[in-house]
C-alpha cells in the first residue's frame, strides 16, 4: 500500500475511532479486550509502522516546509493510544477528541501535500 492510499485509510480509522467511542458510550457498553481490541489495535499498529516509514522516506526525498518527522511520530503515538481508548467509555471525551483532530490534521496535511507533489507550499 502506497503512502496515499494508507494516509487515507489513517484519516478513515480516526473518524471510525470517534463514531465508536459515541457509541459505546451511548450503549454503556464494554469491550471484549482479547477479542476485540487487540487484534484492531494490533492491525492498526502495523498499519502505522509501515506509514511512518514511508512518511519519513517521502519527507526525506521531498522536505516539505511545514511537515517534520516529529508530526509524523507524534500521529502515530496518538492513534496507537486513541484506537484502544476509543472503546472504553471511561475515557476522557475531550482529550480524546482533540487527540483525534490533531492526528487527522496532520494526516490531512501530508495526504494535501502528497497529492498535490509540491510539498513546498
Amino acid at each position: 500500500m502506497e503512502l496515499l492510499a494508507m494516509t487515507t485509510r489513517l484519516l478513515v480509522v480516526c473518524d471510525e475511532a470517534t463514531v465508536r467511542f459515541y457509541d459505546m458510550r451511548e450503549r454503556q457498553a464494554e469491550p471484549d479486550f482479547f477479542n476485540e481490541v487487540k487484534p484492531y489495535a494490533d492491525e492498526i499498529r502495523a498499519l502505522l509502522e509501515t506509514w511512518q516509514q514511508l512518511a519519513y522516506e517521502w519527507i526525506a526525498a521531498n522536505q516539505p516546509k511545514y511537515m517534520h518527522k516529529q508530526q509524523i511520530d507524534h500521529a502515530r503515538d496518538a492513534m496507537e493510544q486513541f484506537v484502544v481508548q476509543s472503546f472504553y467509555k471511561a475515557t476522557s471525551k475531550k482529550r480524546l477528541i482533540q487527540s483525534i483532530e490533531s492526528t487527522k490534521y496532520t494526516l490531512g496535511t501530508l495526504k494535501r501535500y502528497v497529492e498535490e507533489g509540491s510539498p513546498h507550499v
